[in-house]
C-alpha cells in the first residue's frame, strides 16, 4: 500500500510538473505572439514617424525658400515705397493745384484709373477695360498729362483715346 501511495504521489508530482511545463510553454508562446504584434505596430509607427519627419523637412525647405522670396519682395516694396515718398516730398501739390487744377485733376484721375487697372490685372480681372467716358480727354491738349516718370509711354491722364479699343 505504501508503494501504491508512493506511485500515486509520484504520478501526481509528474502530472503537476507536466501541467506546469505546459502552462509555462503556453504563456511564453502567448507572450511571444503579443510581443511580435507589438513589434510590428512599432515598426509601422516608426516608419510613419520617419516619413512625417522627412515631409516636415521638405516643407521646411520649401517654406525657407518661399520666405526668402517674400523677404526679397518686401525689400523691393519698401524700396518702392521710399521712392514714392521721395517723389511725393519733391512735389508741391498745393502750388500745382492753385496754378493748374484741371491738369492736376487729369493726372490724378489718370493715375487712379491706371492703378485700378493694375489691381484688376493682378487679381485676375479684366485689366484691358477702356477708360471711362468722364476720363476721356481730347487729343488736342498741348500739355503733358503723363504722371508716369519711369520713361514708359503710357499716358496716365487718359489723353489718348483708349476707349476705342475693343475687348
Amino acid at each position: 500500500m505504501i508503494k501504491l501511495y508512493g506511485i500515486i504521489i509520484l504520478v501526481a508530482i509528474l502530472g503537476g510538473v507536466g501541467y506546469g511545463a505546459k502552462y509555462y510553454y503556453d504563456t511564453t508562446q502567448n507572450t511571444i505572439a503579443q510581443l511580435r504584434e507589438n513589434n510590428a505596430q512599432l515598426e509601422v509607427a516608426v516608419q510613419t514617424a520617419q516619413e512625417s519627419v522627412e515631409t516636415l523637412q521638405g516643407d521646411m525647405a520649401k517654406l525657407a525658400t518661399l520666405n526668402r522670396g517674400l523677404q526679397e519682395d518686401l525689400q523691393k516694396a519698401e524700396a518702392y515705397s521710399d521712392e514714392l515718398r521721395q517723389k511725393l516730398s519733391n512735389l508741391d501739390l498745393v502750388v500745382e493745384a492753385l496754378k493748374n487744377s484741371k491738369s492736376l485733376e487729369g493726372k490724378m484721375n489718370g493715375a487712379t484709373a491706371n492703378l485700378w487697372r493694375d489691381f484688376m490685372g493682378d487679381t485676375g480681372g479684366n485689366s484691358e477695360r477702356p477708360l471711362p467716358n468722364w476720363l476721356q480727354q481730347s487729343e488736342t491738349r498741348t500739355d503733358n498729362q503723363d504722371s508716369n516718370q519711369s520713361g514708359e509711354s503710357s499716358d496716365s491722364s487718359g489723353s489718348t483715346p483708349e476707349g476705342t479699343t475693343t475687348e
